[in-house]
């Protein structure tokens, strides 16, 4: 499944960067493609997409859909798979999620149990 969903992935961010699919909303924007979940029996694909910036998130994903078959067909040709898995397209939140994170470690509690954590350490000789 990992194998598969990293051949869909990358042969997707192929058509993605090449501009393959004519849309004037895919055409003017750069979208990454972090990463693609593949289901057990390897005829569901799930992309996670983000637009460069994250600007147009739900116009980029309806762009996406309303072209699925197109951009199915075209990743399929790049492909050497026994069936053509179906693609649906989600929003990639690892990035909020790790912006979440990293401002919860720079919060002043968790500042402050880490030097009182440091500190301690220190005294132990």
């Amino acid at each position: 499944m990992l194998r598969v969903g990293e051949l869909v992935r990358h042969a997707l961010a192929d058509v993605l960067q090449r501009g393959e699919v004519m849309d004037p909303v895919l055409e003017k924007h750069v979208i990454t493609v972090p990463e693609v979940r593949m289901t057990p029996d390897l005829k569901l694909a799930t992309a996670y997409v983000m637009p460069l910036g994250g600007k147009d998130v739900a116009k980029v994903l309806k762009a996406l859909e309303a072209n699925r078959k197109q951009i199915r067909m075209l990743v399929v040709s790049r492909l050497a798979l026994k069936s053509a898995p179906d693609i649906r397209f989600r929003e990639d939140e690892s990035f909020a999620e790790g912006a979440r994170i990293d401002a919860l470690l720079r919060s002043p509690e968790v500042s402050r149990d880490l030097d009182a954590d440091g500190g301690s350490e220190g005294d132990d000789r």
